[in-house]
């Protein structure tokens, strides 16, 4: 099984900063998100020195087939599609990672939903 790097210690730290007395859910999720790259890198894109979730996401989209799970899917099912879905999730979720136009909206815990 290939290494997960440095994801226990991203993950330790994520979970400090979302459950410290003073909250940090910026730091909690850039955290998390670094995490999930640390733990997918070697088994995704284990030569590619600059993977970030992104390229992880494209690498599954175009070469689909060259990954699996262990765990059981129905006929016909995608076995990588639960894990991009995560880590899609985690990707899109994250409002504060890069500027624009518009005001960026960092994370909070009091965050709802849009309606």
């Amino acid at each position: 099984m290939p290494a997960a790097g440095s994801a226990a210690d991203h993950l330790a730290t994520a979970w400090q900063a979302a459950y410290a007395r003073s909250p940090d859910p910026v730091r909690a999720y850039s955290e998390a998100i670094k995490a999930a790259e640390a733990a997918a890198h070697a088994v995704i894109e284990a030569n590619n020195v600059k993977a970030t979730l992104g390229t992880m996401l494209g690498e599954i989209r175009n070469a689909r087939r060259k990954f699996g799970t262990v765990m059981s899917t129905p006929a016909g099912g995608d076995p990588i599609a639960p894990i991009r879905s995560m880590m899609r999730a985690l990707w899109e979720g994250q409002t504060s990672r890069h500027g624009g136009q518009a005001p960026t909206r960092p994370e909070t815990p009091d965050r709802r939903v849009p309606q």
